[in-house]
């Protein structure tokens, strides 16, 4: 009898979004290679009483401007944690970026806090010796730097694998079972996406004290490589996903 593979194959994929422009990016293709039919939700505007929080192969929660312990102006974020909760119980196939990281740290019972400094543009993170051997090493190359966009931070959950840490923030990624990963940072977002993230982060970019110049500046010199590395990364993970 031939030996059942333990590798996920992924048909459908469900996304949830909090703002336009902080989209799949790379992923989209990589997903649309793989013949992955994408489901994407509006969060703030579609409600999530009727989604399964099992039934899709892949669940991706993406970014957004918010607190995760801003429940009462956005309601949502209750159920939507839930959801994350579920779905990392079962061992199903999660990622979360940057504000879907803090999601499944509050899921896993981790802390998420304001950091004591907002995280705004391009720098290098530095590996844990896990972090390494984990699918997101190529990011710890010399000469890569990832974008930061982010003002939160979280603790670890306990039974989670810490992967990375940068200059400002001492937890930038983990692992959690066999196919849960998150991204504080962002390595999903082409170069030239920035330009939407420019207009929709106005005023968070002028209160931070940032020009938007310096941010395209160093967007251009640093986006390419790290979305190469970022295409290597989310591939390796994707390909190393399993059945649970």
């Amino acid at each position: 009898m031939a030996e059942t593979s333990r590798h996920a194959r992924l048909r459908t994929a469900a996304v949830l979004s909090h703002v336009g422009f902080e989209d799949l990016g790379l992923l989209a293709p990589l997903l649309a290679a793989r013949g992955v039919a994408i489901t994407m939700i509006d969060v703030p505007r579609a409600g999530l009483e009727a989604l399964d929080p099992i039934a899709p192969d892949l669940m991706v929660v993406l970014g957004g401007p918010i607190g995760v312990y801003e429940t009462e102006p956005y309601g949502f974020l209750l159920r939507e944690t839930a959801i994350v909760e579920a779905r990392l119980t079962a061992d199903r196939p999660t990622l979360g970026i940057c504000l879907g990281a803090q999601l499944m740290a509050k899921a896993l019972g981790g802390r998420v806090y304001p950091s004591r400094v907002k995280e705004i543009g391009w720098s290098p993170i530095v590996l844990t010796e896990a972090g390494a051997r984990s699918v997101i090493a190529p990011l710890g190359a010399p000469g890569i730097s990832v974008l930061h966009w982010h003002g939160d931070t979280f603790d670890i959950p306990d039974g989670a694998v810490h992967l990375a840490s940068s200059a400002v923030c001492e937890n930038q990624s983990f692992t959690w079972g066999s196919n849960a990963l998150g991204l504080q940072f962002h390595v999903e977002t082409p170069g030239e996406a920035l330009e939407s993230w420019f207009v929709g982060h106005a005023v968070e970019i002028a209160t931070a004290g940032l020009a938007v110049a310096d941010l395209r500046s160093d967007s251009a010199r640093h986006a390419p490589a790290c979305n190469a590395a970022g295409k290597t990364v989310l591939t390796r993970w994707l390909d190393g996903l399993t059945n649970g």
